[in-house]
């Protein structure tokens, strides 16, 4: 018999990370509760075969390539739904955790039948008595997502929020099969706020637990450093395109004038300063997610194939 709870851990290149978050896991969780399952997304530094030498009793998943966060996690969803767990729990590789937040995550879910899916307060991994992501909130009206750093709700409450983070989210398998899976064509960022939307869309409630914690060290698969800046450039291609499917899809057309006012603006600066810094490189992708997420029909983002799990 399954246990309740599939963790699910999407490594790529980033063994010692990967390795430090079990172990925390390991050491904090009551291991009767989940099983750990590591899905590598086609890693060329060897992680696969150095995390099964040091835990060669975990479950692993070899994506063989590169799928991104959405399409790589959904094969760590489909062997959770198929294989009978009643939970899946997404976590950040750079995370790691000092108390059970396997029992305490499943513990509201099975309280609050309502809710979908939960997240704790992430604190930073630099300074632990700082939030890095906390409420969920979206604004209608400029078609942004934004995380409070307070907690806002008394430490023995929860919240309902309009999205939880793929960050550390806790979701419920059965919801799961209804709303499918993270969308593969985002590849990365806002995937979680579009399957968060989603299940709101199936009338779940959406949670945050602020006396749940874990701690993130943030960015670390993103880092460059080169000519183009600390950040590599394509996380701007899927920021700026996936950003606007969102706007798209669930802001009020009402609202487009002002979406289109506010963002426009934001993204017209933001080009403005890669060009003056010669980061030519990111306004060149910049520029093409911005055109790929204004005209690609809605018909070809949310289709079957890119997000059934079940």
């Amino acid at each position: 018999m399954a246990k309740r709870v599939a963790l699910i851990l999407l490594n790529w290149n980033t063994p010692v990370h990967t390795a430090n978050c079990v172990r925390s896991l390991q050491q904090h969780c009551a291991d009767e509760l989940f099983d750990i399952i590591i899905a590598d997304n086609g890693s060329a530094d060897g992680s696969l075969k150095l995390l099964k030498e040091q835990f060669p009793n975990l479950i692993y998943i070899d994506n063989q390539e590169n799928l991104g966060f959405a399409a790589g996690n959904n094969r760590g969803l489909i062997y959770s739904i198929k294989n009978g767990y009643s939970y899946s729990l997404v976590m950040n590789t750079d995370t790691t955790v000092d108390e059970d937040i396997v029992l305490k995550l499943s513990t509201h879910l099975d309280n609050y039948t309502l809710a979908a899916a939960v997240q704790p307060a992430i604190y930073w991994m630099h300074d632990k008595t700082k939030i890095w992501n906390g409420e969920g909130s979206f604004n209608l009206l400029t078609g942004t997502t934004s995380s409070s750093a307070k907690s806002t709700v008394d430490k023995g409450g929860h919240k309902t929020v309009a999205w939880v983070t793929g960050c550390c989210m806790m979701v419920r398998n059965a919801s799961l099969v209804r709303a499918g899976g993270f969308n593969k064509l985002f590849f990365l960022y806002y995937e979680d706020v579009d399957l968060s939307f989603r299940l709101r869309e199936c009338g779940c409630e959406l949670h945050y637990l602020p006396s749940g914690k874990i701690y993130h060290e943030a960015g670390v698969s993103a880092r460059v450093e080169k000519k183009e800046g600390f950040l590599s450039p394509v996380i701007h291609y899927y920021i700026s395109r996936n950003h606007l499917w969102i706007i798209r899809r669930y802001c009020n057309p009402w609202y487009y004038p002002v979406n289109l006012i506010y963002n426009g603006f934001y993204y017209l600066a933001l080009l403005a300063y890669f060009k003056l810094r010669g980061r030519n490189e990111k306004a060149r992708l910049l520029i093409k997610g911005l055109n790929e997420g204004l005209f690609t029909p809605k018909s070809l983002i949310w289709t079957p194939d890119n997000i059934n799990i079940g």
